[in-house]
C-alpha cells in the first residue's frame, strides 16, 4: 500500500520540478537585478510564485478528479505540504511587515527542509531526505553570508530539495509506467 502511494504521489515529479524551477529562477534573477540595477522593484520577480500557485491548484484539481483511491499516506503528505504553505505565507507576511527580508530567507531555507525531509521519510525516498538536510545546512550557512548573497543559497537549496528529486521521481515514474 505504501509502495502504491509512493508511486502515485510522485506524480512524475511535476510539482517538485515546478516549484524547484520557479524558486531557482526567482532567486537567481532577484539577485542579478538587486546587484546590477538601481530599480527598487527587483522583488517583483517573485510574482512568478503566484502563477505557480494557480497552476498547482489546477494541476491538483485535475489529478484529484482522476484519483480512484486516496490513501492515508496521501493525506499525510497533503497535510505536510499544506502546513508548509500556511507557515510560509505567515512567515513571509510577518517578515515583510517587519522589513527583515534577509531573516526571511534564512527561515525559508529552514522551512524548505521540513516538508522535504518529512516527505522523504514518508515515501522512503532518500533524495528528498538529503534535500531536506541540505536546506537545513544552508539555513545555518545563511547567517554567515552577506545580506543579498542569502538569495544565492536558495538556488542550491531548491536544486537539492526539489529539482534533483523531481527528476529522479519522474525517471522512476516513467520507468514504472512505461
Amino acid at each position: 500500500m505504501i509502495q502504491k502511494a509512493k508511486n502515485r504521489f510522485s506524480e512524475n515529479g511535476t510539482l517538485y520540478l515546478l516549484w524547484g524551477w520557479v524558486i531557482f529562477i526567482c532567486c537567481t534573477f532577484h539577485y542579478i537585478l538587486l546587484t546590477t540595477t538601481q530599480n527598487q522593484k527587483w522583488g517583483n520577480i517573485w510574482i512568478l510564485t503566484i502563477v505557480a500557485v494557480v497552476y498547482q491548484f489546477y494541476f491538483l484539481s485535475k489529478k484529484n478528479k482522476k484519483e480512484r483511491v486516496r490513501t492515508y499516506t496521501d493525506d499525510i503528505i497533503s497535510g505536510v505540504w499544506s502546513c508548509f504553505g500556511i507557515v510560509m505565507g505567515i512567515a513571509s507576511f510577518i517578515m515583510y511587515k517587519l522589513g527583515s527580508w534577509p531573516l526571511l530567507y534564512s527561515f525559508i531555507l529552514l522551512f524548505y527542509g521540513i516538508p522535504t525531509f518529512l516527505c522523504g521519510i514518508i515515501m522512503r525516498f532518500k533524495a528528498l531526505i538529503i534535500g531536506g538536510i541540505c536546506c537545513w545546512i544552508l539555513s545555518i550557512v545563511s547567517v554567515f553570508v552577506q545580506t543579498k548573497e542569502i538569495l544565492l543559497l536558495l538556488a542550491p537549496a531548491v536544486l537539492s530539495a526539489w529539482i534533483i528529486p523531481g527528476y529522479l521521481l519522474r525517471a522512476k515514474y516513467n520507468q514504472q509506467h512505461g
